[in-house]
């Protein structure tokens, strides 16, 4: 393929978000994914050393392709995650590639303490944390063999939500869509999230980037309490602005318990657990550098919330 850009994991939320901007801005790119979607897909699986030679003609790699649910196997993270990185960090050296963009994940910092920023220490709790700080380190030793004519940018997004994706953010409006949501303690902690479009928004700015070592959480602000979250999403879809049946945190951390106990009895995973429990009452908010750029998010966090619960749950 003879495209300036290579985009690793193009059929992923962010990666299908990413074409459809750079289609818009005239960007020449080829997509390359292990789950071809059309013609036009290239087939590409990042843990095949033999995969990466299909790069070899653009000049610029962008890597979102990644395992990151919490329920696959230990060594599927490392194969994808780290071996990925390394075969993709070996090919570029062969076809001597200068610019690679990577996206992390702030997971690299666990349970952080309120507001950190990209100078936090690395405290993953899970497999997907570690390797992608691992990959974070092969990236940079990658960049650290020859800093004066090359270019890594890696991205550490907290939480992306938008149209379409179903992760956490999605779970969290679809309980509350139904009307079986229950907020659980006394909502006063904060959420870190980022809106899809943002993020494929900041990509594509930092193709401008000068040759450096450029590391930046990602993080559309303000961050919102669970209060206000949820207040905002009942509003819109119920013109309601309360969050409705409220538990204390005792009891909510009884009942997570509680299911913990019931799923290792009937050997099946439910959906509520004392670490979804524990997750929900967390505060993870992070800060970012970013601003220094010159970067503005082209979406309000309120516009982001209001397009994506529109989206899902008003629209037929």
């Amino acid at each position: 393929m003879n495209s300036r850009i290579s985009i690793i994991g193009g059929n992923g939320f962010l990666g299908s978000k990413l074409k459809e901007v750079f289609k818009q801005s005239d960007i020449n790119f080829a997509s390359f994914d292990i789950n071809n979607k059309n013609e036009n897909d290239n087939y590409f699986d990042i843990t095949s050393p033999d995969d990466c030679n299909k790069l070899n003609n653009s000049e610029i790699w962008i890597n979102l392709a990644a395992v990151h649910r919490d329920d696959e196997p230990k060594e599927l993270y490392d194969l994808v995650n780290v071996k990925g990185a390394k075969n993709l960090c070996h090919a570029a050296d062969k076809f001597d590639v200068k610019t690679i963009i990577f996206t992390s994940s702030v997971a690299i910092y666990g349970f952080a303490p309120e507001g950190t920023d990209e100078t936090g220490q690395a405290n993953y709790f899970n497999d997907y944390g570690r390797t992608k700080y691992l990959a974070e380190n092969i990236y940079i030793n990658w960049y650290n063999k020859d800093p004066e004519n090359r270019n890594l940018i890696i991205i550490r997004p907290t939480v992306i939500f938008g149209e379409g994706n179903r992760g956490n953010v999605y779970n969290l409006f679809k309980q509350i869509a139904s009307k079986k949501f229950i907020m659980i303690g006394n909502g006063k902690n904060i959420k870190s999230m980022a809106y899809v479009d943002n993020v494929a928004e900041f990509i594509k700015f930092s193709l401008s980037f000068k040759k450096n070592l450029h590391i930046y959480n990602y993080i559309d602000k303000p961050d919102l309490d669970m209060n206000t979250l949820v207040k905002m999403t009942r509003k819109i879809l119920f013109e309601k602005n309360n969050v409705g049946f409220r538990l204390p945190s005792f009891l909510g951390i009884f009942i997570g318990k509680l299911a913990d106990y019931v799923s290792i009895l009937i050997r099946k995973k439910i959906p509520i657990s004392s670490i979804r429990v524990e997750k929900f009452m967390k505060t993870t908010s992070f800060n970012s550098s970013i601003k220094k750029t010159g970067f503005v998010a082209p979406i309000s966090m309120k516009d982001a919330l209001t397009k994506t619960i529109s989206y899902e749950f008003l629209k037929k």
